[in-house]
C-alpha cells in the first residue's frame, strides 16, 4: 500500500467524519476535533478549509461547524459570457441577492488600476453577494460609467445581474468579455462577505465587457467559492504541418 502523508492522512480521516454525518448535523468542537484527530487546531483549520471549499461543511461564527451535504455545481463554459442567475435556471437552483452596495466616485491616480478607467470617470460600484441554499455562494463587483447606469436605473428591477440588466436594456450593445481567472486566499473583507475563513482558497475572475464600437462597459471582480462552481473551456487543436 501506498505510503500517505499525515496530512493526507487527517484529510482522510475528517471526510469519513463528514460522510458519516447528515445535512445539518453539527461536527464537534474545534478542540475535541483536534484532541481526537491528534493534530493541533491550526492544522485542523487548515484540513477543514478543503471540504468549506466545497461546499460540504459550512462554519457559524459562535455556532460551530455543520455539514452541508453534496450541492448542485454551477457549470459553464468560459467561451460564452453568462450571469449566475441564467447558470441557475439551467441547473434549475434559485440564487438571489444578498447584501447590495452602491457608491458613486471618480476614478483618480490611486485608485485608477482597480477602477479601469479614464482619470477623472465618474463611475458606480456595485458590491453585492449572491444567495444560494441559504449561503452566499459568490461576492460581485461591477464598476460602470455613470454614463452608462446610475443609481436610478438599479430601482428597475435590478435583481444582482449587471450583464442581464445590460441585455435586457439593449443600450449599449455588448460585444465581448475578456477575463482572467485566478486563485487567491480571501482576505478579511470578502472572507467575511462569503461566510469563508479568512485565506479560504477562492477564485477570481476579473473581466471587461466591452460594447459593439470597443469601448469599455464594465470592469469587475467576481469571487466564487470554488465547490459551487465547474468553469471550463473549449479549445481547438491547432492545425500544424511539420
Amino acid at each position: 500500500m501506498q505510503n500517505i502523508s499525515p496530512y493526507q492522512r487527517l484529510q482522510t480521516e475528517l471526510e469519513q467524519i463528514i460522510n458519516a454525518k447528515g445535512a445539518g448535523a453539527k461536527l464537534p468542537s474545534e478542540p475535541l476535533l483536534a484532541k481526537n484527530l491528534g493534530v493541533s487546531r491550526s492544522t485542523l483549520r487548515e484540513a477543514m478549509r478543503t471540504f468549506e471549499v466545497q461546499g460540504l461543511i459550512r462554519r457559524r461564527q459562535g455556532q460551530g461547524t455543520f455539514v452541508v451535504g453534496k450541492q448542485k455545481t454551477f457549470e459553464g463554459g468560459l467561451e460564452v459570457l453568462e450571469s449566475i442567475e441564467t447558470l441557475s435556471q439551467r441547473i434549475g437552483l434559485n440564487v438571489s441577492m444578498g447584501e447590495l452596495q452602491v457608491k458613486r466616485y471618480r476614478v483618480e491616480k490611486e485608485n485608477q488600476s482597480y477602477v479601469n478607467f479614464p482619470l477623472k470617470a465618474a463611475v458606480i460600484q456595485i458590491d453585492r453577494t449572491i444567495i444560494a441554499e441559504e449561503r452566499p455562494i459568490a461576492y460581485l463587483i461591477d464598476i460602470i460609467p455613470v454614463a452608462v447606469l446610475d443609481e436610478n436605473d438599479l430601482q428597475q428591477g435590478f435583481d444582482g445581474s449587471v450583464l442581464d440588466w445590460l441585455l435586457k436594456r439593449g443600450d449599449p450593445v455588448l460585444s465581448q468579455s475578456h477575463a482572467r481567472i485566478d486563485s487567491i486566499a480571501a482576505s478579511s473583507e470578502i472572507a467575511h462577505k462569503l461566510q469563508v475563513q479568512r485565506a479560504a482558497p477562492l477564485l477570481l475572475m476579473e473581466s471587461d465587457v466591452y460594447d459593439t464600437s470597443g469601448q469599455l462597459v464594465t470592469h469587475s471582480y467576481s469571487y466564487f467559492i470554488p465547490g459551487f462552481f465547474d468553469f471550463h473551456i473549449v479549445r481547438k487543436v491547432a492545425n500544424k504541418k511539420f
